[in-house]
């Protein structure tokens, strides 16, 4: 008989059963039921080895590997009042945890810190101190020198475990939602597998065998040579039954297997989402008793800079310094400032790029120049020069001829922001790491501008650019440009609310030519990644640039990170300016009151008739520790001969102030420039005082959105869900952003298939267009830009919107 047996059984001897080999993987409680089962024959199980090799033995031994690293009693440093306090501390994968007492562990953490990217370091004997880069800071003292020297040695291999894990994770990035959790579960799937394939096994025995048996009896029926017959018939019952025997057997084994561990598995995710909970009222309840504080706080009329504990009074939470900071002091006048040197003023497409963002600093050059800049005393200084853009005094002269018209009357104000309730945590703790983007957010964390909108803001302060229109010299052009340029982020010290990402062909036109003197149309041209494109003109002037940008949330901030070009030119002139915006960072994102900084360097390119001529601006990061004023902005002027000319020096949420350079002193290498009178640039005109009822909007915001006849069928003003949330209907505006969000995506997907479907037929298809802007070469370099086809204002005036899509 050639037939198989089970894995693990051998044959009797006489011919009838030889010995087999063993399966790998295949149970031995298998052959040992089959040797039970024998009645026929002398039957041998094979010995099992250990029983089963991925059994309940490994399973504890990975369970082990579940605990802690290291845990014990530490002192922490807490703050001046209590000093030192005993903590409970706990090591396990990568994160160092404390706790009041060794109960805590089950129901509140006091604090954790990452050990992947954090700095170890030992201070004496006893103490050593944890850092993650400045956010968390972990002073700890051991009891003895042999115990600070156990804890350093632990931290620093689960540091390096930690190194490891998440450079696995982020070589899987698209495959987490797979991955095995933990080496028992791994275990415990393979222990599975095993025993399905001992199902498996068992029942193609059981269908051989019975097939066999059944032939036999058919043969039995014949009648010839009986007693042999009889015989066969015996043997293949007898297998059969061992078969059977092992099949229930196995069935058995998976389905106490599959019992206990699906039980365990149970109470480990009821646990995990019991923790989960627990963390989310965590973080709720600090938010609370944080945002009591700082009430608390501001009756007492405590400093700007205050900080706010918890119970334990181990973390501190910081809010930014209010506005109105001024650089009207003597000292304030004077500073030193560090100036890239370059050969080449083009070098702004290649070096800039490379770092993806001008915000980047000097770190993309090899060499800087440190200059010296001193403000003499003048007993005039800052009054007779001093030019006020929001008076009818900075204004050109064209505005005399616009005053004839009739100036449309404009609404003051929008309605309320009403009041409701928001999870916050339940919604941002699955963003962090994400392109803001392309995170879909409720209209809860919005105000009721799109992005289009909000970059028409820019032009807030046009009257500076019309001020630059007059100027005669270039550098000092490029001075009231460059306060220009520092005015668009005056609104974002107060302002915190997300702007509506734009649909794709979404446009948004403002015509303040009978008022304000300028004009500008922007358009959404690209939807991934998101663009906008912008153009504007005025008096004297014109502007325009492409916006886009990265934006990542990290858990306790939000960057943004702009990458487009902005240009103006004068075409009195022949002048042209080019720049990019600097880096955005929204704070106190979970805990706190949220607050805006805007930080990096800005380079400002001459080019045409203005080239060589470049202004060098620094936005100086936030910070508690410095003596500078916050929100400083500070910079130079310089001429294609590298000569400072003109000095720029102020705060981006209050007021610009320049001045001519008149005298230079000192070595080549680090010169010192002295300054004539400071006259103000820009000044910051305030939001009325009750600006915090509807969303901080400046007097121009509230405007943007104002119904306006005539425009076009894609125009801002006309989506549906921003209008509704302007109008305090939260919950409708929500339904028609999904609305909305959902017929772009149903869009995209059906130009894909068109795509698809001309790829599979052999023919081009084209890309999407935009309607007002098209694609062309950028003069001078290989870049494709999108410039303005000059006919949206005459279909405007001709009420011609056949070319506009359908999108709201």
């Amino acid at each position: 008989m050639s037939e198989g047996i089970l894995p693990g059984i051998a044959k009797p001897v006489g011919g009838l059963l030889t010995p087999t080999t063993v399966a790998p993987g295949v149970a031995v409680s298998v052959a040992n039921v089959a040797a039970a089962a024998n009645s026929s024959g002398t039957v041998a199980a094979v010995p099992s080895s250990g029983q089963n090799p991925n059994g309940s033995s490994t399973v504890a031994q990975a369970a082990s590997q579940a605990e802690p690293d290291m845990k014990g009693w530490l002192l922490k440093w807490t703050n001046y009042l209590k000093g030192y306090q005993k903590r409970w501390f706990v090591l396990s994968k990568g994160v160092l945890s404390y706790y009041r007492n060794q109960a805590e562990m089950s129901h509140t953490c006091r604090g954790t810190i990452s050990l992947h990217g954090a700095l170890i370091h030992t201070v004496d004997s006893c103490t050593f101190v944890i850092s993650n880069g400045g956010t968390q800071t972990f002073h700890i003292k051991a009891a003895n020198e042999v115990e600070r020297q156990s804890w350093v040695t632990a931290l620093e291999l689960a540091k390096a475990k930690a190194i490891r894990a998440m450079e696995s994770d982020e070589e899987e990035e698209d495959n987490t939602a797979n991955t095995i959790p933990s080496e028992e579960l791994n275990l415990v799937v393979r222990e599975l597998t095993v025993r399905l394939e001992n199902l498996k096994t068992c029942y193609d025995l059981i269908t051989k065998h019975g097939t066999a048996l059944q032939r036999a009896l058919s043969e039995l029926e014949s009648g010839d040579d009986l007693a042999n017959k009889t015989k066969i018939v015996s043997e293949r019952a007898t297998l059969f039954r061992i078969s059977s025997n092992a099949m229930i057997n196995a069935c058995s084994d998976y389905l106490q297997t599959a019992q206990t561990q699906g039980h365990k598995w149970s109470k480990m995710l009821q646990h995990e989402r019991d923790q989960k909970l627990h963390l989310e009222e965590m973080v709720e309840q600090l938010a609370r008793q944080h945002s009591h504080l700082e009430q608390a706080a501001a009756n007492r009329h405590r400093p700007n800079v205050t900080a706010s504990a918890s119970d334990d009074e181990d973390n501190e939470f910081y809010d930014a310094q209010e506005e109105g900071g001024s650089v009207a002091s003597q000292e304030e006048s004077s500073f030193i400032l560090n100036i890239p040197v370059s050969t080449h003023h083009n070098h702004r497409r290649s070096s800039i790029d490379a770092t993806g963002s001008s915000s980047e600093g000097e770190e993309g050059n090899s060499e800087t120049q440190q200059v010296l800049v001193v403000a003499e005393t003048l007993d005039n200084m800052d009054v007779t020069d001093r030019i006020s853009v929001h008076s009818s005094q900075a204004l050109t002269p064209t505005l005399a001829a616009s005053q004839s018209k009739v100036v449309r009357k404009r609404r003051t104000r929008v309605a309320d922001k009403p009041n409701y309730p928001l999870n916050l945590w339940s919604i941002i703790k699955n963003c962090i790491g994400k392109d803001l983007s392309k995170i879909p957010m409720p209209v809860n964390f919005n105000e009721p501008l799109s992005m289009l909108q909000r970059l028409t803001e820019d032009f807030e302060y046009s009257e500076i650019l019309d001020k630059a229109a007059q100027a005669k010299d270039t550098c000092e052009q490029l001075a009231y440009v460059t306060a220009f340029t520092v005015s668009s982020y005056s609104t974002t010290s107060n302002r915190t609310g997300k702007p509506f990402n734009p649909l794709l062909g979404e446009t948004y036109e403002c015509d303040r030519t009978d008022d304000l003197g300028w004009r500008c149309i922007n358009e959404q041209v690209s939807h991934h990644p998101p663009m906008a494109a912008q153009y504007c003109e005025g008096r004297g002037w014109r502007c325009w640039q492409e916006f886009t940008m990265t934006s990542k949330f990290r858990g306790k901030y939000i960057q943004i990170v702009p990458l487009g070009y902005a240009h103006v030119e004068f075409p009195a002139t022949g002048n042209r300016y080019t720049w990019r915006k600097v880096t955005t960072t929204v704070h106190n994102i979970i805990v706190g009151k949220l607050w805006v900084d805007n930080h990096g360097d800005m380079e400002i390119f001459g080019e045409r008739n203005a080239k060589g001529v470049k202004c060098h601006l620094k936005y100086l990061p936030y910070s508690y520790f410095t003596r500078d004023t916050q929100r400083r902005v500070k910079g130079v002027v310089m001429d294609s001969a590298n000569q400072v000319k003109w000095v720029i020096n102020g705060t981006w949420d209050s007021k610009i102030e320049i001045a001519p350079v008149t005298s230079t002193s000192g070595s080549t290498e680090n010169p010192v420039y002295k300054t004539g009178n400071y006259k103000t640039a820009w000044t910051r005109t305030l939001p009325p005082p009750d600006s915090d009822k509807y969303y901080n909007f400046t007097l121009l915001a509230c405007q943007l959105n104002e119904p306006e006849p005539n425009v076009a069928p894609t125009d801002s003003r006309l989506r549906p869900d921003q209008r509704l949330m302007e109008e305090g209907k939260w919950n409708e505006s929500n339904q028609e952003k999904l609305r909305l969000e959902e017929g772009q995506r149903a869009r995209r997907r059906q130009r894909e298939a068109e795509a698809e479907k001309a790829a599979a037929e052999g023919r081009p298809y084209p890309p999407y267009e935009p309607i007002w802007f098209s694609k062309e070469k950028e003069q001078g370099t290989d870049n494709l830009v999108h410039v303005f086809k000059g006919t949206y204002w005459d279909a405007k005036s001709k009420q011609d919107w056949s070319k506009s899509p359908s999108i709201f």
